[in-house]
Order: C-alpha cells, then structure tokens, then sequence
C-alpha cells in the first residue's frame, strides 16, 4: 500500500491569512501614532542581496542573502538561504543560515540548518533544526558575518525609504 501526500491549497491560503493578519496586528500594536512598515516578498519573487527593514516582513518567496527586519515570517514553502537578524522570527519554511534573533519559533513545517542564537526558543513537533542552538540576551546586536560595506551596491529597503539602485548584492564577492 504507498500512501500519498496531498497538498492542501485551501491550508496553504489559511497560512497566508494568518501570516499577513499577523504582520498587519504586529504593526498596529507596536507604535499607533507612527505603524511600522509592514511588507512581503511573494511566491512569484526570488532576491539575491540584502534586506533591511524596520518593519515587519513576510517571505512566501526565494531569498538569498541576509535579512534584517524588527519581524520575520518565513513561511511555509519557502527557501531562506543566508542569514537572518530580527527581534521576531517564525520559521515554516527552509532556512539555510545562521539566525540571530530575540525569539525565535519553528512551526512544525519549519527547517533550519544552520545556528540559532536566541533568547527564547520555542519549536514545534515536526519541525527540523540541524545545528547549534546558543541563548544570549542581547542577540541581534552581534556583528553578521556577511560583509555589509561594498562600494559598489547599496541594500535593499523595505520600509518605502528606496535606498538602493537596483542593483543586486551577490554574496559571492
């Protein structure tokens, strides 16, 4: 007897619901006067370079480089490759990288190859984590290994303050 694993459109649409109502909760609570920018990089959309935010962000799509927001999604079906910096993640998807973040949480489809350096960790059954896991208070203040001045690229930002010129920020140098 094989059995067969059927995906579920209508689970998947409930996982962006719920991660979009995430993001737009998160940035109404944080400051009413003055919202932090709330974005997201669609299914559709690969990037190679850097990240920067102040915000929340929600990856459904390809990422190759670092990540640096206040709040990250990775949702499900997604590829993370490089490193992640936030005061927030959740992790449903594949992360290849090191995550440095005050908390930290990996949904039950979430993988992670790579270290976590966290203050608090919560990971759910079914979720994967093949690496080190440190605890430190002050985590996203450590330096990132990626290198952050080149001359010839500017990051990309995604709080609506366009910093760059388009160009991507291999990390191949």
């Amino acid at each position: 007897m094989a059995f067969v694993k059927v995906r579920d459109e209508s689970h998947s649409d409930r996982v962006v619901a719920s991660a979009q109502e995430d993001i737009r909760r998160l940035a109404r609570d944080v400051n009413a006067a003055q919202p932090e920018a709330a974005s997201s990089i669609s299914s559709g959309l690969s990037i190679v370079g850097k990240i920067v935010g102040h915000g929340a962000l929600t990856i459904f799509g390809q990422v190759e480089g670092e990540v640096r927001a206040s709040t990250v999604v990775i949702a499900e079906g997604t590829q993370m490759s490089g490193d992640v910096v936030a005061e927030e993640l959740t992790v449903g998807g594949l992360v290849k990288g090191t995550i440095r973040a005050n908390r930290v949480k990996l949904n039950s489809t979430g993988v992670v190859e790579g270290d976590i350096f966290h203050r608090t960790l919560a990971i759910e059954e079914n979720a994967r984590f093949e690496g080190a896991s440190r605890r430190a208070e002050n985590t996203i203040d450590a330096p990132s290994r990626v290198q952050i001045s080149r001359p010839h690229s500017q990051p990309v930002s995604i709080d609506g303050n366009s910093k760059g010129n388009g160009a991507s920020d291999s990390l191949n140098p």
